[in-house]
């Protein structure tokens, strides 16, 4: 699943990617993690048929510093609109189909 991140916002402090994504949040790798607790606006995108944007916020509820290519945060999505919901769901429903 090929996923684009653009987190203006934040400025520099996420400059990577979005992975694991479940209907509760994402990981954000970066090698500058925000604080835990720290509020964020998300703006990303994620290719299904077609790019589909993903807008809300949310807060970080982790950071991994160790080891260095696996750095980055867990956060959890607080509030995405119905159109970003929709989306993750169909990410989520699309990758259990192929665990399953």
């Amino acid at each position: 699943m090929t996923v684009n991140s653009e987190f203006s916002d934040l400025g520099d402090a996420v400059a990577e990617y979005v992975s694991d994504v479940s209907l509760t949040g994402a990981f954000i790798r970066s090698h500058s993690p925000l604080p835990v607790g720290t509020l964020v606006n998300l703006r990303f995108s994620m290719i299904l048929d077609e790019l589909e944007e993903v807008v809300g916020q949310g807060r970080v509820v982790r950071i991994v510093l160790e080891p260095q290519d696996e750095m980055g945060m867990g956060v959890e999505f607080l509030h995405l609109d119905h159109h970003s919901q929709i989306v993750i769901a169909k990410v989520v429903a699309k990758r259990s189909m192929f665990v399953s």
